[in-house]
C-alpha cells in the first residue's frame, strides 16, 4: 500500500516561494490486513499463525466463514490472539513517520469476553438488593464497554445482560419511580439495545410494573427517555402480540403514541412508534382502539408523514391505514381527510410492492363500500392506469383478485369520468380474468 503526501519546504534566503514536492511513502507489507489491506489497528492472530485486523477478521467470522482467508485452512478455533508484537512495530513505525503526516494508532483495548458480561449481571443482580448507586455505576460501566465496540455489545447482548436489565428495571420500579428516575432511565436506554432478552427477561419488563414505568417516561418531556421508551416497546409487542393487551390498559398510552407521530423525536423513535400503532390496531381490541386513534385525530398525521417519508415510514404508515380502513370509523375518516385519495394513488408503484399492495387493500376498501365518490375521485387521479401496470407486473392473488375489481368498479363508473381508459385496458383486464 502506498500513501501519498505532499511536504511544503522552504527555500534559503527567506523570499522565495515554497515548493511543493510529491513523495511517495511505503508502508511495510507485513502492516497490511491481508482482507481489508489497510493499515492494521488491532492485529490479532488466528490458529493458522496468519493476523488480521480485528474488525476484518470478526466480519468475516460474523459471515459464516470457518476458514482462514489466507491459507484457506478450516480453523479448528476462532479464537484471536493480541499479536502485540506487530501492533509496537506499527506504532514504531507511525511515530517515526509523523513528518509524513501518519498518525499514530491508539492502543486498542481489550474486548470483553462472557465472563466480563456474566460478571457485571451478577453484580448488578446483588447491588440492587443494597445499593443502587452502585447499580447505577454498573450499567453504566456496561454502556461505556459497549459504545467500544460492536463486537462488545455482541457480547453483552449474547450474555444475558438484558434479562439481568430487565429484572433490574421492574425491581427498582415496584418501588418507587421518582426516587429511582436516574437509575430507571440508564436502565431503559441500555435495554433499548439489548433484545433479545429471552423469556424471563420479557416476562420482567412486560409485567404491569414495568409497562406502566415505561409509558410514564413515554409520556415525559424528557425527548431521550421517550425515544428510548418507545424502542423497547416497539420490541416488545414485536416479539409478543400478548403484551399488547396490558399496554392499552395503560391510561393516557394512546395519546402518548399519537404525540410522537405528531412532532416527531427522530426517525428511529417515530417507525419505532409505528410498529407500536401497527400491532395495536391489530390486537383483539382493535375495534375499540381504532376508534380512538380516529377520535384523537391519528389519520391526519400518518398521512403528514407519509407525504414525503422514505420507503420504511411509507409502508408502516399505509400499514396502519390499511388496518385502520378495515372499521367503519376508520373509512369514514380516512375518506373525510382531502389527502387520502391523493397520497394513496401516488404512492402506487412509487415505494414497493409491499406498500402498494397496502394502498390496493385500502382503495379496495374504501371504493367496494359503494361508494360512488371514492371510485370517481381515484379515476380522476390516475388509479386506473396504475393499477393496470401493476397487474401486468405481477401481484399475489389475493392483491390481483382485489385490483381486479377495482378496475371492474371503475368500469361501471366510465361514463362519469370524460378521460377514461383505453378499451386495450378492460381487453387486458378480460384476459387475466
Amino acid at each position: 500500500m502506498i500513501f501519498l503526501w505532499r511536504r511544503r519546504r522552504a527555500g534559503h534566503g527567506g523570499a522565495r516561494k515554497d515548493e511543493c514536492l510529491d513523495m511517495e511513502l511505503s508502508i511495510p507489507t507485513h502492516f497490511h490486513c491481508p482482507i481489508s489491506l489497510d493499515l492494521m489497528k488491532d492485529p490479532v492472530t488466528l490458529c493458522t499463525g496468519i493476523t488480521y485486523d480485528r474488525e476484518s477478521i470478526e466480519k468475516w467470522i460474523d459471515a459464516g466463514n470457518k476458514t482462514c482467508p489466507v491459507t484457506n485452512q478450516v480453523l479448528r478455533s476462532f479464537d484471536q490472539i493480541p499479536n502485540h508484537t506487530i501492533r509496537k512495530m506499527i506504532q514504531d513505525w507511525c511515530v517515526e513517520n509523523k513528518a509524513y503526516g501518519i498518525e499514530r494508532i491508539p492502543t486498542p483495548r481489550i474486548p470483553i469476553t462472557p465472563y466480563d458480561v456474566l460478571e457485571i449481571c451478577s453484580r448488578i443482580e446483588a447491588s440492587r438488593q443494597h445499593d443502587a448507586k452502585k447499580c447505577l455505576d454498573l450499567v453504566r460501566k456496561m454502556k461505556n464497554l459497549a459504545k467500544e465496540s460492536q463486537r462488545n455489545k455482541r457480547c453483552i447482548v449474547q450474555n444475558g445482560a438484558g434479562c439481568a436489565l430487565a429484572a433490574c428495571f421492574e425491581f427498582f420500579a415496584s418501588f418507587s419511580i421518582e426516587e429511582y428516575t436516574d437509575l430507571l432511565k440508564e436502565i431503559l436506554s441500555a435495554l433499548a439495545w439489548t433484545f433479545p432478552l429471552g423469556e424471563k427477561g420479557k416476562s420482567k419488563l412486560g409485567s404491569a410494573i414495568s409497562l406502566r414505568c415505561i409509558a410514564l417516561f413515554l409520556k415525559g418531556d424528557d425527548l431521550s427517555s421517550r425515544k428510548h421508551a418507545i424502542l423497547v416497546l416497539k420490541e416488545l409487542v414485536s416479539e409478543d402480540q400478548s403484551f399488547v393487551n396490558s399496554l392499552m390498559e395503560i391510561e393516557g398510552i394512546v395519546e402518548a403514541l399519537v404525540q410522537i407521530v405528531k412532532l416527531p423525536i427522530c426517525p428511529t423513535a417515530t417507525k419505532a412508534c409505528l410498529v407500536v400503532i401497527y400491532h395495536m390496531t391489530l390486537s383483539e381490541n382493535s375495534e375499540m382502539i381504532t376508534l380512538k386513534f380516529v377520535e384523537i385525530g391519528l389519520i391526519p398525521y400518518i398521512l403528514e408523514i407519509l407525504v414525503d417519508g422514505d420507503k420504511s415510514i411509507c409502508q408502516k404508515s399505509l400499514g396502519i391505514l390499511d388496518s385502520i380502513s378495515s372499521r367503519d370509523q376508520g373509512r369514514e375518516g380516512l375518506y373525510k381527510n382531502a389527502l387520502t385519495m391523493p397520497l394513496l394513488v401516488k404512492k402506487i408503484l412509487r415505494v414497493s410492492d409491499t406498500a402498494t399492495q397496502f394502498v390496493v387493500s385500502i382503495l379496495w376498501k374504501l371504493c367496494m363500500g359503494e361508494n360512488e365518490n371514492a371510485v370517481v375521485e381515484v379515476m380522476q387521479l390516475g388509479a386506473f392506469e396504475k393499477l393496470l401496470v401493476f397487474l401486468q407486473v405481477g401481484c399475489g392473488e389475493r392483491t390481483k383478485s382485489k385490483v381486479t375489481e377495482l378496475l371492474k368498479l371503475m368500469n361501471l363508473y366510465k361514463d362519469e369520468f370524460e378521460c377514461f381508459a383505453s378499451s386495450a385496458g378492460f381487453k387486458f383486464l378480460k384476459r387475466s380474468n
